[in-house]
């Protein structure tokens, strides 16, 4: 019987000559995979025939934007994933989707191998083959830009030769890569960090220079979830995709970072994720309101292990689900709705609103009706500082240095406490 390889295909110029570039080298049939993760652009009918077109075997093609949106999107949403504290997994969070389609593939069809278009530079050769291994450890992979010596030149001139039905270009300054929660670029002249992103660099966002007039939405969420938009019930693709049109016209959600790559390297990226930033901002304002002190605190360590493991490529690993467990307990009261402006590249929140907040009004206030005790605060204080209080006798009585007699004393202490 002769071999099977599984391609994850998305139609472009390289995974297009991948198909007969696979099946030279290495004698074997090529399946294509197609996974609709809200990229826009072709339709899914149009890019399974291409694949045909293009010597495939079989193509199989999958609209997986409902399952992006609620199992990966909205998991991402309730852990505040942000690596580095900007960059909200746009590219991480969709290759366990496409890698889950992938694996039932080769299933289907017998394969025993599965091929990614991936170079040896970049983190989604991880993501692929670590998420790959994990789901089927018995299949292997194969990467052709990086295992079989395919550059783009070498792309453009098989398609050529080969009269492959696709457009060639030797032209396009820049990789892309995007979904229905953001897009990625990087490479042509963005490689040199000195220079700024031009205007061709964007697709999602307006520039937030010249705004329209501001856009007011109301976000309800339940459990850590949105679940509608000023007062409309929506699916979380559809949430999604709005706020994408709402802050994006805006200028919200625009990224320039130079980040730190799995493999070593520091990368100069642009992402545009408009409804992600956005609707983040939502989630963390009404986790202030719902969240209790100390949970909340912890929780931000959680969020960072929760996203340093997804960049990683660590979606279905044991450290990853056990966190999936504590992010979903915490957003049990996470229910509520947030008020934002959207305007001039910024989402400002204006109002909150939660039956199960922990703000209490009568608590908070200062005026008539405060229902706190305020005669406790000096006890409290006496007790909270009672353990630096007794270091400080301490260190006064060991080192003779007496009583502390001036502004001089009261700075070298503060110098000493902080190891200034």
């Amino acid at each position: 019987m002769t071999e099977r390889i599984v391609l994850a295909y998305s139609g472009g110029l390289d995974t297009s000559v991948a198909i007969g570039w696979i099946a030279e080298a290495t004698g074997a049939e090529v399946i294509a995979v197609a996974v609709d993760v809200g990229q826009g652009g072709e339709d899914l009918e149009t890019v399974r025939q291409r694949a045909l077109d293009c010597g495939a075997v079989e193509a199989y093609v999958a609209d997986a934007r409902d399952e992006f949106a609620e199992q990966y999107c909205m998991p991402t949403l309730k852990a505040n994933g942000l690596y580095m504290d900007a960059y909200p997994l746009v590219s991480a969070i969709s290759r366990p989707v496409i890698v889950r389609h992938l694996v039932a593939a080769a299933r289907q069809f017998g394969a025993s191998t599965v091929s990614h278009g991936c170079t040896g530079k970049g983190n989604d050769q991880v993501r692929f083959e670590v998420g790959i291994q994990t789901l089927g450890p018995d299949l292997k992979c194969i990467a052709p830009v990086r295992d079989l010596a395919l550059t783009r030149d070498k792309a453009i001139e098989y398609a050529e030769r080969n009269e492959l039905p696709i457009v060639t270009t030797k032209k396009n300054p820049f990789s892309i890569d995007q979904n229905v929660w953001g897009r990625a670029v990087e490479t042509g002249f963005l490689e040199d960090i000195w220079n700024g992103p031009t205007k061709d660099v964007y697709d999602y966002t307006d520039d937030p220079a010249f705004p329209p007039a501001p856009d007011v939405v109301t976000v309800t969420f339940e459990q850590g979830v949105p679940v509608a938009l000023d007062g409309r019930s929506l699916s979380p693709l559809q949430i999604i995709e709005e706020m994408n049109r709402r802050a994006g016209a805006q200028g919200i959600g625009r990224i320039d970072i130079v980040e730190d790559r799995l493999v070593g390297i520091k990368s100069r990226e642009i992402y545009e994720a408009p409804g992600a930033m956005a609707l983040m901002t939502a989630h963390r304002e009404l986790e202030n309101v719902t969240l209790e002190r100390e949970q909340a605190r912890f929780k931000k360590t959680v969020d960072q292990r929760w996203t340093e493991l997804v960049y990683d490529g660590q979606w279905f690993s044991p450290l990853k689900k056990n966190l999936d467990v504590f992010v979903d307990e915490t957003q049990k009261y996470v229910s509520g709705d947030i008020r934002m402006e959207l305007h001039g590249g910024r989402a400002t929140v204006q109002g909150r609103r939660s039956d199960t907040g922990l703000y209490d009004f009568s608590l908070a206030t200062y005026d008539e009706g405060d229902a706190f005790d305020q005669s406790s605060a000096r006890g409290f204080i006496d007790i909270f500082g009672l353990s630096s209080k007794v270091a400080t006798e301490r260190d006064q009585r060991v080192e003779g240095g007496g009583s502390v007699d001036s502004l001089e004393d009261v700075a070298k202490l503060s110098n000493e406490s902080t190891g200034a």
